[in-house]
């Protein structure tokens, strides 16, 4: 449950970015994904459009549909932000994160990697004690 405070903090954000109730198409949708009977009975998913931006967001983040309306407008809220300064958003942010983990190594970088290796492996090889001869 999203408490008071944090709808009135919502509210303050939205009046910042001109954000207004009545720029705003609200749809709610029968969810999908995992969630169960459930969700595929209730209209809990919120579908949110800026009539200015054309900006489109939907949201599926918790069971209750009041939540997914916060939830829908905070992202709502953050996308606006970061087009208008150019910011990139934590979503966006968490995206390229995983690409650039996912992203193959150069040959360059492997080889790179290769001979650190080989290099500590013959550096641990010189702290061996000297085999002894009976």
């Amino acid at each position: 449950m999203v408490n008071k405070e944090k709808w009135e903090k919502l509210s303050d954000f939205m009046a910042k970015l001109q954000v207004h109730e009545t720029d705003l198409i609200e749809k709610f949708i029968i969810g999908s994904g995992k969630g169960g009977q459930k969700l595929h009975k209730t209209a809990s998913t919120v579908y949110l459009k800026h009539i200015p931006s054309g900006l489109e967001i939907k949201c599926q983040e918790s069971r209750s549909r009041e939540d997914n309306r916060y939830f829908a407008r905070i992202r709502l809220c953050e996308k606006l932000h970061s087009q208008v300064t150019d910011e990139k958003t934590k979503e966006q942010q968490k995206n390229e994160k995983l690409k650039r983990q996912k992203k193959r190594r150069s040959r360059r970088a492997k080889q790179k990697i290769l001979d650190e290796k080989s290099k500590h492996s013959e550096l641990k090889a010189l702290r061996k004690k000297p085999a002894s001869h009976h």
